[in-house]
């Protein structure tokens, strides 16, 4: 029952790669808004879940210091692996020139490879658990993969090879998720330790990548709205901590 929720899970977000192919019937200014939008609603989601979620559930089976090194650990991992593989969580139409294709499918999908670890973890705790931290991964994958189509169009790809080796990348999902499932059901412990190590690679990805978005918006009807869906994520993940419990 357990694997059956985390290839699911991964499977669907996975097919979330495909959200790509949407832009190219929206028109440009609206997709601003939109994505603007979903940023502010996938920062509070990933901060919500790190902290209403994953940090009590680690804390529930480690002793504080430990959570808290291993989400130091998780936070500088995801700062040092962004650092190495150039990753870019762009938002916007158009990347940075020096996010190459190819480079940007490799980052992508060891990004979500280890989505799937940090799901199948998360599932083995408790499904209630598996299932909030997969929409906080999913609140976050519609924006970046948005972006990482523009990536692969603006890199020289045509529209069906980008959604094509775009969808490959996020397969790694589901291969991080069995991964996961048969490590954590052979290797005591790791569950607990992936926790607070996802935790703290929320809080950097929702820190780094995507409150800046928010702030870079000028118009404050805009930003504000932007920053009402950011407590709109937070007060979700809330809500299924409540139904958790």
């Amino acid at each position: 029952m357990i694997l059956i929720c985390i290839i699911a899970s991964t499977l669907i977000i996975s097919l979330l790669s495909l959200a790509g192919v949407f832009t190219l019937a929206i028109k440009e200014a609206f997709l601003q808004r939109i994505l603007l939008l979903l940023v502010g609603f996938s920062a509070g989601a990933l901060t919500g879940g790190a902290f209403l979620h994953l940090l009590p559930e680690s804390l529930e089976q480690l002793k504080p210091g430990e959570t808290l090194l291993y989400a130091l650990i998780g936070f500088t991992l995801f700062f040092l692996m962004e650092r190495l593989l150039h990753w870019r969580h762009c938002h916007e139409g158009k990347c940075d020139i020096h996010a190459f294709s190819y480079l940007n499918l490799f980052g992508d999908g060891l990004h979500n490879f280890i989505d799937g670890l940090v799901i199948a973890a998360s599932f083995i705790v408790s499904i209630p658990l598996g299932i909030a931290t997969s929409i906080a991964v999913a609140s976050h994958e519609i924006p970046q993969e948005i972006g990482d189509f523009g990536v692969l169009i603006y890199g020289g790809f045509s529209k069906s090879k980008a959604l094509f080796f775009n969808f490959l990348s996020a397969l790694t999902a589901v291969l991080g998720g069995v991964t996961g499932y048969y490590l954590s059901t052979t290797i005591s412990g790791l569950a607990p330790m992936l926790l607070p190590i996802t935790a703290g690679g929320f809080i950097y990805i929702a820190a780094s990548d995507l409150i800046p978005e928010l702030h870079k918006e000028k118009n404050n009807y805009k930003a504000n709205l932007a920053f009402i869906l950011f407590l709109l994520g937070i007060l979700f993940m809330w809500g299924m901590t409540q139904l958790h419990h």
